[in-house]
């Protein structure tokens, strides 16, 4: 049997990348019958180490999160500046699926492993208590990829 590439098998997160944060989280709280979740915005590069394209970028993102269920969260994503995968994604899709996430142990193994399938690493950064990456596996699996390491 082939090894699991990833480690998992687990999605911890499906994001929607979206033009008006505050507009989108009111819309699936009334779905969904809960409160309107608040959002934040992502660290600065000089915190966030945030690289796309392997190189350093300006660009943040407001997020916002829903838990809905089984361990899953809803995560909704408004770009703040560019470049970044959350924007091109955006500018090129409109409002609309951006990644499913799942949680990884030695991410940089992972990212390597990832690489050899031709499922190559897009942008990553810190983030309080972890780091993430985002491989672009579209035309290998339809998605993009984040990949989540929690220290």
């Amino acid at each position: 049997m082939a090894q699991n590439i990833l480690g998992t098998q687990i999605i911890t997160q499906v994001a929607i990348v979206c033009r008006d944060i505050e507009a989108t989280s009111r819309a699936w709280a009334e779905m969904f019958g809960i409160e309107t979740p608040s959002w934040s915005i992502t660290d600065s590069v000089e915190t966030s180490h945030i690289e796309y394209g392997g190189q350093p970028t300006e660009a943040q993102a407001k997020l916002a999160f829903i838990d809905i269920g089984d361990n899953v969260r809803l995560e909704l994503i408004e770009p703040i500046g560019e470049p970044s995968t959350w924007a091109d994604h955006l500018n090129e899709h409109g409002d609309s699926i951006h990644h499913i996430a799942f949680g990884v142990h030695d991410m940089d193994a992972v990212i390597g492993r990832l690489d050899a399938q031709n499922i190559p690493l897009v942008q990553k950064g810190d983030y309080t208590g972890g780091r993430y990456a985002y491989v672009d596996g579209q035309s290998k699996l339809g998605a993009v990829l984040e990949l989540l390491e929690n220290f």
